[in-house]
């Protein structure tokens, strides 16, 4: 006892000296955000943060774990942050969504999220500066893109400024975290997509509603204790219920690509992506004539998808996302001989790329 005491009153000498360099740095922090305030320059700066992420795992020499550094450091920036001024995001609400979870994983718990009822409304709170920033799902490894987040693009002015991966793991949960009390399971369409050879297995007999969030599931499972919700850890814990089963998803490695949007363009860090948007004239070969300018740069294409314009019959906008930075020479030089093969070139952002 006598050594596991003198070890407690290392630790408290210790957690004193955090607390007294957290506070100096603060004061650094409240000074830079004057400066940034003068200089009319935006306080949240991804490349910076994600320089500081990649600077203290490069020095790290244990046993601290390097993935949970991003995660104290990300609360440490938010706070941090937060003393410039309370940074508001926007995300595809309700609480409790996947969606939320990712503004938090992304700006860390200091930053004040606003849920909003529709993808439309978060790209309309930022674009009248309501929101500094909005998240917005994008696309799922299993179920494909986010068709309404592609269409929005095509008349915003708001910039890509950052992505984020969230694993999608699946809880069945309940009032009573019981599975006799469950008459009726509710949650969103994609999860229930997602947990079909589980519910087809174990829940044959039972009825499935869709809702319009797993979130929403989840509220309705907290006043009604024969229902049971699909939904998130998180939903887990903001609605009090209790985990029946988890991760009942049919398959791993599921993740959802979120959106960071914004009017400000990241700087390049060394580990970018680029996404543009573009339309082409109707004659063979047009795609593979404009495609071909990233192959002669080596330039890697990680992702095509196309959506009706809506403006004229039969003519499609095409999204793509590239490897590299717009102030990388290759990706300058490929988009220069590219824009020469299509209509319409729009640069949807430049931006750091997210962590699985």
């Amino acid at each position: 006892m006598d050594r596991l005491n003198d070890l407690r009153k290392e630790i408290d000498k210790i957690d004193e000296q955090i607390l007294k360099l957290l506070n100096e740095r603060a004061k650094l922090v409240i000074e830079i955000g004057k400066i940034k305030k003068e200089q009319n320059k935006p306080l949240y700066v991804p490349s910076r943060e994600k320089a500081i992420y990649e600077r203290l795992k490069s020095i790290n020499t244990g046993p601290f774990p390097d993935e949970y550094i991003k995660n104290v450091f990300r609360e440490i920036i938010s706070a941090s942050l937060s003393l410039e001024e309370v940074q508001k995001i926007a995300y595809l609400g309700p609480e409790g969504t996947f969606t939320h979870l990712a503004g938090i994983k992304h700006f860390g718990l200091a930053a004040k999220l606003i849920p909003l009822s529709n993808i439309s409304d978060v790209f309309e709170y930022v674009e009248k500066k309501r929101c500094a920033y909005g998240v917005i799902p994008i696309e799922n490894s299993l179920e494909g893109v986010v068709n309404h987040t592609l269409d929005m693009f095509m008349d915003s002015a708001l910039k890509i400024c950052g992505e984020i991966f969230l694993e999608v793991s699946h809880h069945l949960m309940n009032l009573s975290g019981k599975f006799e009390d469950i008459r009726k399971i509710y949650s969103h369409p994609h999860a229930i997509a997602q947990c079909r050879k589980w519910l087809s297995k174990n829940a044959r007999n039972i009825t499935i509603v869709e809702v319009e969030s797993t979130a929403k599931a989840a509220e309705i499972a907290k006043g009604d204790a024969s229902v049971a919700a699909i939904a998130s850890e998180m939903a887990e814990i903001q609605y009090g219920l209790k985990i029946v089963e988890k991760s009942i998803e049919d398959y791993t490695n599921n993740y959802t690509r979120f959106l960071v949007i914004g009017f400000n363009e990241p700087a390049k860090t060394g580990n970018d992506k680029t996404s543009i948007m573009f339309s082409l004239a109707h004659k063979a070969g047009s795609l593979y004539n404009a495609l071909k300018a990233f192959a002669e740069e080596n330039i890697n294409m990680t992702k095509i998808e196309s959506r009706p314009s809506k403006r004229k019959a039969w003519e499609y906008i095409f999204y793509v996302d590239i490897d590299g930075h717009i102030d990388d020479e290759p990706v300058k030089k490929a988009l220069e001989n590219f824009s020469k093969n299509v209509n319409m070139l729009k640069i949807l952002g430049s931006y750091p790329k997210g962590e699985k």
